[in-house]
């Protein structure tokens, strides 16, 4: 096996990473650790990420099949995100949990999924009560106050209705519910603080007096959910975060719904980029991610012909010559070369904390990976793009674990890989080589 020098790894953080590919799913931090072939899009990313957080906007569209990499393209970049400061907020599109031309729902699962690099989801009432923290440690730097009760509380509600002014013109609602939130903290009255905390993120059926007493009516909407987010940008600002990076994974799932649905999913999101095309998202780092279908197919975004030409990006040339900086990124997905240096980077991270380093060495070198990579490949219909999830369980599971816990065990001499269909996604299912049993699927490694 070759040796590769590999940094020291904090043995909770590859707990994490291995653990979900065990699993069989994308790690939700650690992704750096084994990323493959995203290097050439780092620079510019990070370039992009630098100016958020000076008060800029972006958007990128990442575009692959099924199986490419999209969610772990996009966690990997929220990884980043966090690394400059930025909050990230992960949204799975769908039908009936959050459609993509309800706004409000969009955002009230925004807040639900709100994480920062300290705070996992959610993090929104961390985040509300951090600025808060902040607007009291401003008004007591002023020796004046700093010592009087009575002073410093006047001077912080002096500071908080400035600070709110800006949040005011944005979204009043907002504005309002975040003075009753601090009012009910101060009086004690937990209930109508958590209500209103509630009500900031955009949750339904929030109580009627914890309303009343903040001056609010009604729920929120379309158009005010677009007034909050603006309202959540400043605040994160003010309390270290300078900006927010969402995700809208899935989006192709517009493609199946009713064409009235389709058509408002695809005009809510024109108008999200034309919002930010327009600056009333300063800090907002947007990204989606869908299938070549949605982007150039007649059910997606081509039914939109405003969005179409937003999204336009020309893929005429060979992949390696694509520009980082484009609207639309393309993920090539995976060769056989790329996943066994996959397995190779996830075998050298587990080994940093395996039992038996030197037997994982010498039964689990480069030569293996690759011929179980081959394997994997194969019994997936030779469609290497599909393959990474099932190989990596396949890899930490099946094969790491049992050397590193069996003296005796060899993969080459005691293991043949078996994988039962429950295992399979239905996306791996379908291309699965066609088995003689409809329990499971054998495949011979060599």
């Amino acid at each position: 096996m070759t040796t590769r020098p590999a940094a020291p790894v904090s043995s909770a953080r590859r707990r994490q990473v291995v653990d979900a590919l065990r699993r069989g799913t994308v790690p939700e931090t650690g992704l750096d650790l084994f990323a493959v072939g995203l290097d050439r899009f780092a620079s510019a990313l990070d370039d992009e990420l630098a100016s958020v957080a000076r008060g800029g906007a972006a958007f990128h569209a990442i575009r692959g099949e099924y199986g490419s990499g999209k969610t772990f393209f996009a966690r990997w970049l929220a990884e980043r995100a966090k690394k400059v400061g930025l909050a990230t907020a992960e949204i799975q599109i769908s039908e009936t949990e959050t459609p993509l031309h309800r706004l409000e729902t969009v955002y009230r699962r925004l807040t639900e999924h709100l994480a920062t690099a300290t705070h996992q989801p959610s993090a929104l009432r961390s985040i509300i009560d951090a600025w808060f923290y902040t607007l009291e440690e401003d008004a007591a730097a002023d020796p004046e106050v700093s010592g009087d009760p009575t002073l410093l509380s006047a001077a912080v509600d002096g500071l908080l209705e400035q600070r709110l002014a800006e949040v005011s013109l944005a979204a009043p609602a907002f504005a309002a519910a975040l003075r009753g939130y601090r009012a009910a903290r101060l009086t004690g009255n937990s209930a109508t603080s958590e209500a209103l905390i509630a009500w900031v993120g955009g949750q339904p059926s929030v109580a009627a007096g914890a309303k009343r007493a903040a001056g609010l009516r009604g729920e929120i909407d379309h158009t005010a959910a677009l007034g909050f987010l603006r309202g959540l940008l400043i605040v994160l600002r003010e309390c270290g975060h300078p900006g927010l990076l969402v995700v809208l994974d899935e989006i192709e799932t517009l493609q199946r719904v009713r064409t009235d649905v389709r058509e408002k999913g695809l005009n809510a999101l024109r108008q999200l980029l034309d919002e930010i095309d327009a600056g009333r998202f300063p800090g907002l780092f947007l990204v989606i991610t869908g299938t070549p279908a949605f982007f150039d197919g007649q059910q997606g975004a081509q039914r939109l012909p405003p969005l179409a030409q937003r999204l336009a990006t020309d893929f005429t040339t060979e992949p390696r010559f694509d520009s980082p900086r484009a609207v639309q990124l393309r993920l090539a997905g995976f060769d056989l070369e790329r996943l066994g240096e996959l397995g190779r980077r996830v075998r050298d991270l587990y080994t940093q904390g395996a039992r038996n380093p030197q037997r994982i060495a010498a039964h689990v070198d480069d030569r293996y990976i690759d011929t179980l990579a081959a394997a994997v490949t194969g019994g997936l219909g030779g469609q290497v793009g599909i393959a990474p999830r099932l190989f990596l369980r396949k890899l930490v599971g099946d094969v790491l674990d049992r050397v590193d816990e069996f003296e005796n065990f060899d993969p080459r001499a005691h293991y043949r890989l078996t994988v039962a269909a429950t295992e399979l996604t239905d996306v791996e299912r379908n291309a699965a080589v066609p088995a003689s049993s409809a329990d499971e699927i054998a495949l011979d490694l060599p």
